[in-house]
Order: structure tokens, then C-alpha cells, then sequence
């Protein structure tokens, strides 16, 4: 039984803990080659420390995962590989506005859930908490194949990624 003193307690305590003001996220899978990227990019932010106002956070596959770590941010930067026919280690910057109608809810699966889906399902559950601010950094993947090193172009994608997501932490 719950009392009426312990019941103001708990109205309270902030509906979730306090969260660093920006997310950085690094989404891929570390064992296929390029798809590592993303992963990669938080490990290098991370030894070469970042503000105290942004927190880390290696997405790996776990796409569910980031949706509940976007809760109350202002800001979420998402870093993940690409597949689009471009020259491998090209650029993309795209603002979450370009992102607001992709992908549909419809017929998403935990086996296939990816960072687009992750976005699409955080504003339909997390409403007012979702973040003002979203942008994406994708880096074009020359190979997945499983246990190969980042490739040479991806590499340089990753150093120009870094400089890039360091300057929208800053912003």
C-alpha cells in the first residue's frame, strides 16, 4: 500500500532522469567492414572526449534502443553507413526534417529495425520528449563483408564525419 506521503514523493521526481542535452549515436555493426562506421566514430569521439553537455552512445543494431535514448534531448545526431551508389566515404548530412515522413510504421519488425525506424517510432511514442533537433550523417559504405576493415575511402569518410559532428555538437 502506497501512502500519501510516498505518493507526493513520486509526483515529484522527475518523469525520467535528467539526460545530456545532445545524443550522438553511432549506428552499424562493427563486425561488416564499413558498416562499422558509425560505431567507430563514437569511439573516436569518445578517447578524444567530447563536452560535458553531449553523451555517447554506440547504437550498434539495436535500433529500439536509440528511439528510448532520444527521450528528452534537445538534440540527436545519428551516424551510420550508407548504400546509395555513391563514390564509397562520401558525406551525407540530412536534417531530421527531411526524415519527419520516413520510414511508414507500418510493418516494422524487431529483426529489421533500423535508425530510420528508430526516428519514426521515438515521434509517435515519445510525443513532447522527442527532439526539437535531429540530423542524420550518412557515410557511403564501399564493403560490408563480414570481419573487412574499414576501407581506405571510409576511413577518410569517418575523419571528415568526426569534424562534422563534432561542429553540429557545438552549434
Amino acid at each position: 500500500m502506497i501512502t500519501t506521503r510516498a505518493r507526493e514523493t513520486i509526483i515529484d521526481e522527475p518523469p525520467f532522469p535528467a539526460v545530456a542535452p545532445v545524443l550522438v549515436v553511432g549506428c552499424g555493426n562493427l563486425l561488416r567492414g564499413d558498416d562499422a562506421v558509425g560505431p567507430l566514430l563514437v569511439r573516436h569521439l569518445w578517447e578524444r572526449g567530447v563536452p560535458d553537455h553531449v553523451e555517447l552512445v554506440d547504437g550498434g543494431t539495436a535500433g529500439m534502443d536509440v528511439a528510448f535514448k532520444m527521450r528528452g534531448r534537445e538534440k540527436v545526431v545519428i551516424v551510420d553507413a550508407a548504400i546509395s551508389g555513391s563514390a564509397p566515404g562520401t558525406l551525407f548530412r540530412v536534417p531530421g526534417e527531411e526524415l519527419a515522413e520516413l520510414p511508414p510504421l507500418d510493418g516494422i519488425n524487431q529483426h529489421a529495425f533500423r535508425w530510420d525506424h528508430a526516428l519514426a517510432v521515438g515521434r509517435w511514442l515519445l510525443k513532447d520528449d522527442y527532439p526539437r533537433d535531429v540530423v542524420v550523417f550518412l557515410v557511403e559504405a564501399g564493403s560490408t563483408e563480414p570481419g573487412a576493415d574499414l576501407t581506405p575511402a571510409v576511413a577518410a569518410g569517418l575523419e571528415r564525419a568526426i569534424e562534422q559532428v563534432l561542429a553540429e555538437v557545438a552549434r
